[in-house]
């Protein structure tokens, strides 16, 4: 008993011992998680008023600049349309979204916009020759009355309602007369319901290739030929005028060439345009506040580019010269017609363009037909008079296909 009473003491001491290494100081206050709390905040403020610069930080932090990085950017207001511009919408999408008529014997109509006779209707007679049930021929003269050397120009001559019995339509270059004119040649072509393509063509125009080839080329497409693009410069955008608002706004005004082929669908909306139409006869004129605006170089562009852009090919098939850099483009004189001067422009595949700006900066776009590289041209201008013969000497050759 002795023995076992020694232990019992020294166990109880042992226990106080042990509960003694157990406990614990009094706990502090955590500073450092106050301080990290604090800087994590700052940080997390910071990112949301300046905009990280990275996509790996947009995932991690919500901010209204994370959108753009992903190509999602915030939707502009959208602008109430006019009645106007309602009725406008309206009618051209019904046009666009139903197939023009089926023709049994579909057609191109050749409409001639010239002053008076045309140079090279012997050239266009070989070109014509032996489709006779493929082609309609359109002439619309503005000086004086042609005189017709081939049989597939002669009483196809069109006048304006002011002057139906004399050749005076009173045409001027760079006037809206111009674009009067081209409306005037497409109403008359819609009139037959067999011309499915339309094709504007002036005096000093010349065929590039077959007719086989032509007919081809634009029967089988799906989409008009209207040059269309965007030129920063004094002779593009420099042009607009902002009374064309609210309808027109000036990131929408376009510059092309005035040589175009349209689809039957897209001649039938310009002609049931009135309200672009009379904002350019209006707004787009020359010597306007301090400006030349031409309407034939920028109203389809800027109207085909708002309505149906998908149904464009942005480019225009007649071929000019403008590396002289004047206000005309280069006219070719007898010496420099060529068979490789031929031959060259038909191999052209790529539509240029110079900006008007200080930068000139060159714009190129493959020509894709079908989705297919393709060359990009047609017709070519301007040519001589003189030039007839070395043409017709030379248009077997350069138009095998």
């Amino acid at each position: 008993m002795k023995k076992g009473g020694a232990w019992r003491p020294q166990l109880m001491k042992d226990i106080m011992v042990m509960s003694k290494s157990r406990a614990r100081p009094p706990l502090k206050r955590p500073t450092w998680i106050i301080a990290l709390v604090c800087i994590v905040c700052v940080f997390l403020v910071s990112a949301y008023f300046y905009p990280p610069q990275s996509s790996t930080t947009c995932y991690l932090f919500s901010s209204p600049n994370c959108a753009g990085m992903f190509g999602r950017t915030p939707p502009s207001p959208v602008r109430e349309l006019t009645d106007d511009e309602t009725a406008s919408a309206v009618v051209v999408k019904e046009i666009l979204k139903t197939p023009p008529l089926q023709s049994k014997n579909p057609k191109i109509a050749f409409m001639f916009l010239t002053p008076g006779t045309l140079p090279f209707e012997e050239l266009w007679e070989n070109f014509f020759q032996g489709h006779e049930d493929k082609f309609s021929v359109y002439v619309h003269a503005s000086k004086q009355q042609p005189i017709h050397v081939s049989r597939y120009f002669v009483d196809r001559d069109i006048h304006s309602e002011q002057m139906p019995l004399i050749i005076n339509n009173q045409v001027v270059w760079g006037k809206f007369s111009m674009v009067e004119a081209e409306k005037r040649l497409l109403a008359n072509a819609l009139l037959d319901p067999d011309n499915q393509h339309f094709v504007l063509l002036s005096d000093s125009c010349v065929p590039l290739h077959s007719f086989d080839y032509v007919y081809n080329y634009l029967m089988y497409t799906n989409v008009s030929f209207i040059d269309c693009f965007v030129d920063p410069g004094p002779h593009g955008t420099g042009r607009y005028s902002e009374h064309m608002m609210p309808e027109v706004e000036k990131s929408d005004f376009r510059k092309g060439s005035q040589w175009f082929t349209m689809k039957r669908q897209h001649a039938i909306v310009m002609m049931a345009d009135s309200l672009y139409y009379t904002k350019f006869k209006l707004h787009c004129r020359p010597n306007m506040e301090g400006r030349n605006c031409y309407s034939d170089e920028h109203y389809l562009p800027t109207f085909f580019r708002m309505k149906d852009p998908g149904g464009l090919a942005n480019w225009s098939v007649t071929f000019v010269d403008w590396s002289e850099g004047k206000w005309h483009p280069r006219a070719f004189r007898t010496q420099d017609v060529t068979y490789d001067l031929l031959r060259n422009i038909t191999s052209i595949a790529d539509s240029t363009h110079v900006t008007s700006d200080e930068k000139k900066t060159l714009l190129s776009t493959p020509c894709m037909w079908n989705g297919m590289k393709r060359p990009c041209f047609l017709f070519a201008r301007k040519f001589y008079p003189e030039t007839l013969g070395k043409l017709m000497h030379l248009f077997s050759n350069y138009t095998k296909v």
